[in-house]
């Protein structure tokens, strides 16, 4: 761990990683007020004591909502990066270890899958199904799929041809167990890289369709349903989008450093360069 956090980008990504993690958890057990609770006596108060970053429209404390918020954001992280992960390094290895036409069969897919972002894939989805996290959750996820099979691919290409595997061959190793025992667990260091970052990419795009009304759907709280709901009320409440905005910045800020701590310790290159 001392080699991690001797990081500052790890240090740092971390930090504020942990801030909006713990956020997130908080709020399942306390929020100071109820996060959809309207009030007209307390519509669009500036931030005080009662109401540290003041309150929206409807009167609803804007902290409790940009904690609940919080929680948006980490599932669609975790949700959306689990099914690019999980049928990327399916269809990466695949690639890898049959080659050929299999391998260019699994490349023009994912070639065909980056053709359709996760926005407009997000409108294809909604304007069948209808618009709300779980069906914003699916199209960033359908995203990330080439995203992980393009990474889990290139670096299987590269352990497929190293010693130890040749080693294993002749022993006698199967090839599907070379690849679950060898190929696979010396691909998780990159894919872990890969990971934090798309986890940031994962709370712009929710925040992105939520304020476009695609994701997360009124009353529930999402950062950038927020920013939607505060454009109107710009010149009289600011901080209605001041502080979603921030959280958005903090998390995604966070995530992506922590990518950055992550590469600069696990890659062999830039330890070497240092």
């Amino acid at each position: 761990m001392k080699r991690f956090f001797g990081n500052l980008n790890f240090a740092v990504g971390f930090s504020l990683s942990f801030v909006v993690i713990f956020m997130a958890i908080l709020s399942l057990v306390w929020t100071p007020y109820e996060p959809n609770s309207m009030s007209a006596r307390q519509r669009l108060q500036a931030p005080s004591i009662t109401h540290p970053l003041g309150t929206d429209q409807y009167g609803r404390d804007i902290l409790s909502r940009v904690m609940v918020g919080a929680i948006n954001s980490i599932v669609v992280g975790l949700v959306t990066v689990a099914i690019g992960l999980s049928l990327g390094i399916l269809l990466g290895l695949g690639a890898a270890y049959y080659g050929k036409w299999v391998d260019e069969s699994i490349m023009r897919f994912s070639d065909l899958l980056f053709g359709f972002p996760a926005v407009l894939t997000a409108i294809l989805i909604t304007s069948v199904f209808g618009p709300s996290m779980v069906n914003a959750m699916l199209a960033i996820g359908i995203f990330y799929i080439p995203v992980f099979a393009r990474l889990t691919r290139a670096v299987a290409l590269t352990i497929w041809e190293r010693e130890f595997i040749v080693a294993a061959r002749a022993g006698g190793v199967s090839e599907w167990a070379i690849t679950l025992l060898h190929v696979l667990p010396n691909i998780l260091s990159p894919l872990l890289i890969q990971i934090t970052v798309q986890f940031a990419v994962a709370i712009i795009a929710e925040a992105g369709l939520s304020y476009l009304g695609l994701g997360t759907q009124p009353p529930h709280a999402s950062w950038g349903r927020m920013l939607n709901e505060a454009q109107t009320f710009m010149s009289q409440a600011p901080w209605m989008a001041i502080f979603p905005g921030i959280a958005i910045a903090w998390a995604v800020l966070g995530f992506n450093l922590l990518g950055d701590g992550l590469r600069d310790t696990l890659d062999p290159k830039m330890v070497r360069a240092r």
